[in-house]
């Protein structure tokens, strides 16, 4: 089989562990057994889960099949936050090799530990990952994830390691630096956000070297939501195969789900690791395969802090397998917290992009900023100029993004065109939407 855009992808199976040659029968019963752990873990060392599970009552050996799984209750971010730091903790501090926790811009961060175990399974989830989406033993592996408390770069690191490649730490920022470093070792895998995939782009551009001459065949990108006119983009700027990526710190990290390259469908969830379930986002019913809801998901082999129908707030629905045994989930189409509500038209971040890619003139780095005027709510759309785009060029794209929102989506928005690279970035990421608006007084 042969990457689209490679063509050098020659392998006609998938190399496949153990767990991916599984039937469905076999993968139910693995799932099955390790609930049925998992919950007696949670419940013997975790106050919250015995309370949590003692108000709804429910015990774990409740669940005698995996449909029993939706008699118990779900886990939040705000159940996290309210037992920060270690109150989420399963084993004694001892034990854990390692924390991270997330960035904490919109309230108390979120804290996760990892037994030696707990880093052995991750490391194989992204080794498996990393796989899936076309590298190999031996593969150069630059990664561009922010290192530190997020687990985006460590995630890949480990992984990549696991799997055999040679891993370039670069971390983020420092653009001219990466762009350096790509051409000087020559990886053939890339991992980093597809928002800062589309800077490292421009940069090459910049320093007038050709992206289509690179090293880079692979490219796996995650930690945001992104489209199809986003891979588009990526992939034929850079003659590379781009797939998504998925995982959530609450959860492990990065390695949760992987889009597979000779298929590039939607990503395969690790079902011997992770149960998926999909939800109505405001009654919590548990909905069949194939709607459209929010993404639930229970940890099945985790020791330092097992997780329970954690809630993610990730908007997408479950198919059926296709290069894996394992069940798929569709791209991210948004965050049922990111919906917004403009004059009575709901609307998502994704919408916005997909208008922001078909503008010539404008990089796909956006930002929603909403405020309100008097008993008005206003929408503005800043999006960054590509370099080089002269100010008659940015006004036309104002123009043009404005008159499209109004026509796709219905509401009417103000834009500013920005500086190149002069929205503010976390780990590689932009904020979406940044919410100005006073609250009344309680």
């Amino acid at each position: 089989m042969i990457g689209r855009h490679t063509g050098v992808w020659t392998m006609t199976d998938p190399v496949l562990d153990a767990a991916e040659r599984l039937t469905r029968g076999q993968l139910a019963e693995l799932q099955r057994e390790r609930l049925r752990t998992t919950l007696q873990h949670a419940y013997a060392n975790v106050p919250f889960y015995r309370q949590a599970f003692d108000a709804a009552g429910v015990r774990p050996e409740d669940c005698t099949g995996l449909s029993d799984l939706g008699r118990f209750p779900f886990t939040t971010k705000a159940d996290l936050r309210a037992h920060y730091p270690f109150g989420m903790f399963a084993v004694p501090g001892e034990r854990i090799r390692r924390i991270h926790a997330s960035s904490g811009t919109t309230g108390q961060p979120t804290v996760v530990g990892y037994t030696d175990r707990d880093l052995s399974t991750w490391a194989d989830v992204v080794a498996r990952s990393l796989r899936a989406a076309g590298a190999r033993t031996g593969d150069k592996v630059h990664v561009a994830y922010g290192y530190g408390l997020f687990t985006g770069g460590l995630g890949a690191h480990y992984g990549a390691e696991r799997l055999g490649c040679t891993v370039i730490p670069a971390s983020g920022g420092m653009t001219a630096r990466q762009v350096r470093l790509i051409q000087d070792f020559g990886p053939r895998v890339i991992m980093v956000t597809p928002s800062y995939m589309l800077t490292l782009l421009d940069e090459f551009e910049r320093q007038g070297v050709d992206p289509r001459s690179t090293s880079l065949r692979v490219g796996i990108f995650g930690a945001e939501p992104w489209t199809e006119g986003m891979r588009r983009e990526i992939e034929d700027r850079f003659a590379l195969d781009a797939c998504d990526i998925y995982g959530l710190s609450e959860v492990m990290g990065p390695g949760v789900a992987q889009e597979c390259v000779e298929t590039k469908d939607g990503l395969h969830i690790w079902e011997d690791h992770f149960y998926p379930e999909v939800v109505d986002p405001v009654t919590g019913e548990v909905l069949p395969d194939g709607e459209h809801g929010e993404l639930v998901l229970t940890s099945l082999t985790k020791e330092a802090m097992p997780v329970v129908r954690y809630r993610t707030r990730d908007l997408t629905r479950l198919l059926p397998g296709t290069a894996r045994v394992f069940r798929r989930m569709e791209r991210i189409t948004g965050r049922s917290d990111d919906l917004i509500i403009l004059r009575g038209v709901n609307l998502f971040p994704a919408q916005i992009e997909e208008i922001v890619l078909q503008v010539p003139g404008v990089a796909p780095h956006f930002q929603l900023r909403l405020t309100r005027e008097g008993r008005m709510d206003r929408l503005t759309v800043r999006a960054e100029a590509r370099p080089g785009a002269t100010p008659e060029r940015r006004a036309g794209a104002a123009g043009e993004i404005a008159r499209r929102v109004k026509d796709d989506v219905g509401v009417t928005v103000a834009v500013e065109i920005v500086e190149p690279e002069s929205l503010e970035r976390s780990v590689g990421k932009i904020k979406r939407i940044v919410d100005l608006r006073e609250r009344p007084a309680m």
